[in-house]
């Protein structure tokens, strides 16, 4: 099962400081004896099966945060430019085998990730934001022999998912990227800062939208991430909010906490089904415009979306799809509300 409790101290900890598949749908996948935890491995073929390509790596020291490194994971052997994913990592998500499992699951795809770390305490937020975004800068000023700039994806976690917004609008808006695919997926997200309501209004008109929440979070309001879904002028064809629910079966349950999907506390069956699959599909819809990519990312609910795998005839809880999300706790539930006056979008709480 996944635990919050390291990260909840490490949020607790920065709470004080910084407030100065293809096409067809997922059914009983056979056993392989692979590293997932509980009885379901994962998916064998389609979106969200694991890709061909060999995992390849470079490292850089990153701009702003020393004795640190910025990562780039890409396919082995490429002769071209790919299209990229830009992640932004939770707090004290500053180490990439945290979500190793990610990383190398778009590589072997064929596909790019850059990953930048940031410092979680003694800085001000501002200073997260800008070590990202330099260390995103330096790695497409420096490999553009791996970075295809024309497709580009914007994926975060927490304080990461939050981070998505500005540094996706600085990208697409400010340096153009993306003009032939874009996309954000924000998970679990914190606070959004550096965005302004021009801002959420102006986003280009090919950028496609997945939000996910965790029904086990205790650690970041919903209200936060539908907020801004709600504000953001993506068309809600482009778009979708998406719920994940627990499972439990006989001798293992799949928890859908804050720190879904990570690699190190329970790399299981819901981080290849409920956010892998999904990327897959999202980034094939995106980049390829394929049909299939978005029934499964961007299905409004189809049954190819939402059908999650079974195991002893057992299914597993479904994917709850909406375009107009509304809390479902009290915001006594959260350790970061959304009334706090540290959420600079207060005034769009309810």
């Amino acid at each position: 099962m996944k635990t919050t409790l390291p990260l909840l101290l490490v949020l607790t900890t920065l709470f004080f400081i910084s407030c100065s598949q293809n096409d067809s749908e997922p059914t009983t996948p056979p056993y392989v004896d692979d590293d997932l935890a509980g009885p379901i491995s994962r998916p064998q073929s389609g979106y969200g099966s694991d890709g061909t390509y060999t995992v390849a790596k470079i490292a850089f020291p990153s701009p702003l945060y020393s004795g640190k490194n910025v990562e780039i994971f890409y396919p082995k052997g490429i002769t071209s430019p790919r299209p990229t994913i830009f992640y932004s990592h939770p707090f004290g998500g500053e180490d990439s085998a945290y979500n190793i499992g990610l990383y190398e699951f778009i590589a072997k795809k064929g596909y790019v990730v850059v990953f930048a770390p940031y410092p979680t305490i003694g800085v001000t937020v501002d200073e997260r934001y800008s070590t990202l975004w330099e260390s995103f800068k330096k790695a497409v000023a420096d490999y553009p022999n791996i970075i295809d700039t024309k497709k580009v994806g914007f994926m975060g976690h927490s304080f990461g998912g939050g981070a998505s917004f500005a540094l996706a609008h600085k990208g697409f808006i400010d340096e153009g990227w993306g003009q032939d695919g874009r996309f954000i997926f924000a998970m679990a997200q914190w606070y959004t800062h550096q965005i302004t309501p021009e801002n959420l209004q102006s986003f280009p008109a090919n950028t496609k939208l997945i939000t996910q929440v965790y029904d086990d979070d205790v650690t970041n309001d919903h209200r936060l991430a539908i907020d801004i879904f709600k504000n953001i002028n993506i068309v809600n064809s482009e778009k979708d909010f998406i719920l994940i629910k627990k499972s439990v079966l006989p001798t293992y349950t799949y928890t859908a906490e804050h720190t879904l999907p990570n690699t190190q506390t329970a790399y299981d069956a819901y981080d290849y089904y409920g956010v892998y699959r999904l990327l897959d599909a999202l980034i094939d819809y995106s980049f390829n415009g394929s049909a299939a990519g978005k029934n499964v990312a961007l299905g409004n609910g189809s049954a190819d979306q939402i059908t999650m795998p079974s195991y002893n005839g057992q299914a597993l809880s479904p994917l709850e799809v909406t375009d107009n999300p509304t809390p479902a706790y009290p915001q006594s539930k959260y350790q970061f509300q959304c009334s706090s006056v540290n959420n600079p979008r207060i005034i769009n709480c309810n």
